[in-house]
């Protein structure tokens, strides 16, 4: 009737920290996502599609990371093993699919982000032309169909398997390969699920990115002017950072979905680690967005001091 959530709970002398410090960086993912998703409606220069795609990721940002934080930060807080440390087992299968649902949009739509970049650098003149607001809101639904619908492969197979015995899930989070090692019968068919889903959600988009880059870099080395190649860099650095750490952890964990007690260690890093620190890097290393945050910021102060008397 449900699985029992390990956690961190072999760690009882950390559970208040790590409590704290998940919430903070909840708190800080869901605040400078928000923050950034009203500068780009709120101010007229960043309506353009690299910020429309923006917009979009800090919204699947956040309903990334609202799938497993709040269930860890109830794991972390209680000091015994009660129900709170359960989850019922059709929340945890539709928790399962709704976190690796949202974790392949996220890759898909960071290779589309890249494709956005390739055009505006490599097509400068047709990319007006190319990247109209219809053709945008098209590209931006592809990921969405594309993850929602590669992750239900691997998690229709997993819930076919028999679960009869061990109920404890080493993790803080229902994935795949935890529930596929609770399993009686065999998961060789679900395992071989899995690894497909990643090949296609994850390496592909990875690979893609990885190329799209490689042209991008052939075309900034041949901009004459320092100036113009900072300015080409900076617009696609943030992306590459954005990309790498969350590729990184994320095809260590599924491209092997055997389990091991690492993988809460990794998928700490791009469920809690990484999250809060997008939204600073596309701020921090963008000079339009900083832009626009200071004028937001001078226009609120002042507003707020009409207010008082």
């Amino acid at each position: 009737m449900e699985f029992v959530l390990l956690g961190f709970s072999h760690f009882h002398k950390f559970q208040n920290f790590l409590f704290w410090a998940v919430l903070l960086a909840y708190i800080t993912c869901v605040l400078g996502n928000i923050t950034i998703l009203l500068l780009v409606r709120s101010e007229s220069s960043l309506h353009t599609p690299m910020y429309f795609f923006i917009s979009t990721f800090t919204v699947l940002e956040i309903m990334f990371v609202s799938v497993t934080v709040p269930k860890l930060l109830a794991l972390l807080i209680q000091t015994t093993k009660n129900a709170t440390k359960t989850i019922s087992v059709p929340g945890c299968f539709i928790q399962m699919y709704a976190l690796n649902a949202l974790g392949e949009t996220e890759c898909f739509l960071l290779a589309l982000m890249v494709l956005d970049r390739y055009l505006a650098i490599n097509k400068p003149l047709h990319y007006s032309t190319l990247m109209t607001k219809k053709f945008c809101c098209v590209l931006a639904i592809f990921p969405w169909l594309a993850g929602f619908t590669i992750s239900s492969i691997p998690t229709i197979f997993t819930i076919l398997l028999d679960y009869c015995g061990p109920d404890e899930i080493n993790q803080f989070f229902c994935d795949l390969a935890p529930l596929q090692n609770l399993a009686c019968s065999n998961p060789y068919f679900s395992n071989l699920a899995t690894q497909l889903a990643a090949i296609l959600s994850v390496v592909f988009p990875f690979i893609t990115i990885g190329a799209l880059y490689a042209h991008i870099i052939g075309t900034v080395l041949k901009i004459d002017s320092a100036e113009g190649k900072q300015k080409a860099f900076s617009t696609c650095s943030s992306h590459l950072i954005v990309a790498c750490l969350f590729y990184g952890t994320v095809i260590a964990v599924y491209i092997r979905p055997k389990g091991s007690q690492y993988d809460k260690f990794l998928a700490l890093m791009y469920t809690v680690v990484t999250p809060p620190l997008n939204p600073f890097i596309y701020t921090l290393r963008n000079r339009e967005v900083r832009n626009s945050l200071r004028k937001l910021t001078r226009q609120l102060f002042k507003e707020f001091s009409l207010l008082v008397p």
